[in-house]
């Protein structure tokens, strides 16, 4: 392995004192075991408010007629309805960036989860609307053409309805993986946005489909809740907060320095930077309020802990929009939404650390190396860099390892050809792992952070190698 940087052998590190370490294990199992509570009935919530929803209509008198086979069909059709504007409005919270979701789950789990959630929602929808169509027309003794054409016409909000699903299979259609690359971020973003308006247009077509949300009912009170509750949660913390946050800060660019081709430090002042809560590993949505970057919110790690008046993160041109960052002037004004990520010393469960980072994943690493209170031989990293122009703050991370007693390494050079590995060319010949590199591979908890492809083989070889799940940590940045 090619060593670049300044580094420690093994030889001179003292490894931590074991009655320390197990007592720092045990606070982390403790907390660990905390957060998968609250993950687990943040689960449970979800799976009861989806029979809370079936339950009340099911309860209540007149709602409902299961008589004969148009009733049951109409029935069927309304209950995967009501489960599909159940997850609808789960979707939106997940997606609301709600600060405790962020601490238990993370956000990038949490946006996973939102989008696994987009087809299932929009086949109970479909299903939704063809029962209804046959229940309706086998009660009418219409065909289900003729009967859709009868609800299109004569029910006032069902034109609003169908424009509701259409828009809602429009965001799922652009959000799929192979239509969503072909598009504009802009373009996709503003499309996934008729989300919002798909779930606006669509409820006075469920507040008034009869008895099913009559007045008074139970079921009214507990849909009108729900809408209220979410609509808050999205406005509070997607809009009021960011919002809020920015102009207590007041957060300007200070200057844009060139650290490697392609790649921008851009350095921010501000008003009390410090109590923005900001842990080492995080990650923020910038928004930069010029002519050609106003439209842009960029999920870019923090590269430096914030300090009262100064904060700074380093941007890689992967893009037009990331481009644009490394022309912006000192002044121009910026708003952040944030901070969010587990990629943090918080979530850590084992005795030891080990950080894996590729090019500009090296931000969240390096960050989180200077917010780490680390004893001596504690810590080991490996930086990796297809070439010398990827050493992105390598000296800094040097700095900080040499300071905290951790073992450094850097690994440079093409990946090979024809394989899946995550080494050089060199090291995967000379039969480099993970657990050569890390001597307490598996008491360790690993951080993972680069180009998603190669980060995964990172974690492939992890899990292979025999490391626990809950101590491999990833973090998918998403806006």
């Amino acid at each position: 392995m090619t060593t670049t940087v300044e580094s420690h052998p093994r030889a001179t590190l003292r490894p931590p004192p074991a009655q320390q370490v197990a007592a720092d294990a045990a606070v982390r199992r403790r907390n660990r075991r905390r957060r998968s509570a609250v993950v687990d009935l943040l689960t449970i919530l979800v799976w009861v408010s989806a029979a809370i929803a079936v339950a009340l209509y099911l309860a209540s008198p007149g709602a409902h007629d299961l008589s004969g086979t148009a009733g049951i069909v109409t029935s069927l059709g309304i209950v995967a309805g009501l489960v599909a504007t159940d997850l609808v409005l789960i979707m939106l919270v997940l997606a609301a960036r709600v600060p405790l979701i962020d601490r238990v789950f993370g956000q990038d789990r949490a946006i996973a989860v939102h989008r696994s959630l987009g087809k299932p929602v929009l086949y109970l929808i479909l299903v939704h609307g063809l029962l209804i169509t046959i229940g309706y027309g086998l009660a009418d003794g219409s065909s289900p053409i003729g009967e859709t054409i009868s609800l299109f016409t004569t029910v006032d909000d069902m034109p609003l309805a169908y424009l509701g699903l259409g828009l809602f299979i429009t965001v799922v259609v652009t959000s799929l993986v192979a239509i969503r690359r072909k598009l504009p971020y802009e373009a996709w973003h503003a499309i996934h946005l008729l989300s919002y308006a798909a779930v606006a247009v669509a409820l006075p077509h469920q507040l008034s489909v009869g008895s099913a949300f009559a007045d008074g009912t139970w079921q009214r009170v507990y849909w009108v809740t729900l809408y209220v509750v979410v609509l808050a949660a999205v406005v509070v913390y997607r809009f009021a907060l960011p919002i809020l946050l920015s102009y207590r800060h007041r957060i300007l660019v200070r200057e844009v320095e060139t650290i490697a081709p392609g790649v921008v430090s851009i350095h921010l002042s501000g008003r009390n930077l410090d109590r923005l809560g900001v842990e080492g590993g995080q990650y923020g949505i910038w928004r930069f309020w010029t002519a050609k970057t106003w439209w842009h919110a960029h999920p870019v790690s923090f590269s430096a802990v914030p300090g009262t008046d100064s904060a700074r993160i380093t941007v890689r041109d992967l893009g037009a929009g990331s481009r644009r960052l490394g022309r912006i002037r000192p002044g121009a004004r910026v708003s952040l939404e944030g901070p969010y990520g587990l990629f943090t010393a918080r979530a850590r469960t084992a005795p030891y650390l080990a950080m894996v980072a590729s090019g500009i994943g090296i931000t969240p690493v390096r960050s989180m190396l200077e917010d780490a209170t680390l004893r001596p031989g504690e810590a080991t990293v490996l930086l990796r860099g297809s070439d010398a122009d990827q050493q992105y703050l390598w000296a800094e991370v040097g700095a900080l390892a040499h300071r905290s007693g951790s073992e450094l390494f850097a690994m440079v050079g093409p990946r090979p050809s024809g394989v899946d590995a995550w080494q050089s060319a060199d090291d995967f010949r000379r039969g480099v792992t993970l657990g050569s590199t890390f001597p307490h591979l598996m008491e360790s908890d690993l951080y993972i952070c680069g180009p998603q492809v190669w980060a995964d083989l990172v974690a492939r070889d992890a899990r292979r190698a025999g490391v626990p799940e809950h101590q491999i940590h990833q973090e998918r940045f998403e806006s």
